[in-house]
């Protein structure tokens, strides 16, 4: 996949294209359906599939107080919009002054002019341009005085919810990782690197990673079932998690991220990890005393191995 950065500043964008356009926040089911469709019309046609999509998020710039936290790191995205197949990323810059740009400018000069499309599919509410003043039904009316083809794609839905980045976030931020997981494809993973800790795991006989996490966005409080996997593994190690304050040893202002590796003693200080959320087992809560918390993390470890041993994450 070529990747094409700072997109509205250049002038060697690939061209003739088929292009999907969106933020692609968590690539998740609905995102991925537009993906499949700009491929299958870039094969029929003979030419790329290209996805364009926006960084930071718009509202991080228009309004940040209102601006999602974000479900991928825009690493996590693009290595996910690179295994969808596509041919080309163009990312475009979003700054205060590109906010200015006119729906009829952004198709005029940017997706004609400079990437001379063939075809844009977008979502059925997709809208675009200063004060989201353009939308598919514009799309749809200028593409056929300036000679591209432009089509909405409905959205996906499951168990009769329209799948949102926005319904996605929800059920992360309250562990429901589970339906969150249906509904992006794949399990919610953060990323991070493993940071000294206080070493609280190891006395207790159940050392655990402490993850210094570079995404925003946390499942909620909680005892996790997740899959480990360490940068230069190829594959993925049996884990169980803690999301949340340690209420047990009078609490913190900071929500961590703490993982025991099953059957794993090697040091991972510094060591990067992404962290795969497959259920939740149970919601944090405080122990009366460390041996309380040791029979407890025990039956924590048993529920993973039988997770494990019944199915994949």
């Amino acid at each position: 996949m070529r990747v094409f950065e700072d997109a509205w500043q250049r002038d060697d964008l690939p061209r003739g294209g088929v292009v999907t356009i969106g933020n692609f926040d968590g690539l998740h089911l609905g995102q991925r359906e537009l993906i499949r469709r700009a491929r299958e019309s870039g094969e029929r046609r003979g030419v790329d599939a290209i996805v364009v999509t926006f960084e930071p998020h718009p509202l991080t710039v228009l309004r940040p107080a209102q601006a999602p936290q974000r479900i991928t790191t825009p690493e996590q995205k693009r290595q996910l919009i690179e295994a969808s197949g596509v041919d080309a990323l163009v990312i475009v810059g979003f700054s205060p002054e590109f906010a200015h740009t006119t729906a009829e400018r952004f198709i005029e000069d940017f997706l004609i002019g400079r990437m001379a499309i063939a075809e844009v599919l977008v979502g059925s509410r997709f809208a675009f341009g200063r004060g989201r003043e353009g939308s598919l039904e514009y799309l749809l009316e200028r593409s056929a005085v300036l000679g591209f083809e432009a089509a909405g794609v409905p959205e996906v839905t499951h168990e009769g919810d329209a799948i949102s980045s926005t319904r996605i976030r929800e059920l992360v931020a309250v562990g429901e990782v589970e339906r969150a997981r249906e509904m992006l494809g794949r399990p919610f993973a953060v990323v991070g690197s493993v940071e000294g800790g206080e070493k609280r795991g190891r006395q207790l006989g159940w050392p655990t990673a402490n993850l210094t996490v570079d995404n925003e966005l946390f499942p909620g409080n909680g005892v996790y079932v997740t899959e480990a996997w360490i940068e230069g593994e190829s594959s993925g190690r049996e884990s169980v998690t803690n999301v949340g304050t340690r209420p047990t040893f009078g609490g913190q202002a900071r929500r961590q991220i703490e993982a025991h590796l099953l059957d794993f003693e090697d040091d991972l200080y510094r060591r990067r990890i992404e962290l795969k959320f497959c259920r939740k087992l149970r919601g944090e809560r405080r122990f009366e005393s460390p041996d309380e918390l040791v029979a407890q993390i025990e039956r924590d470890v048993r529920a993973t191995r039988e997770y494990f041993a019944a199915c994949a994450c």
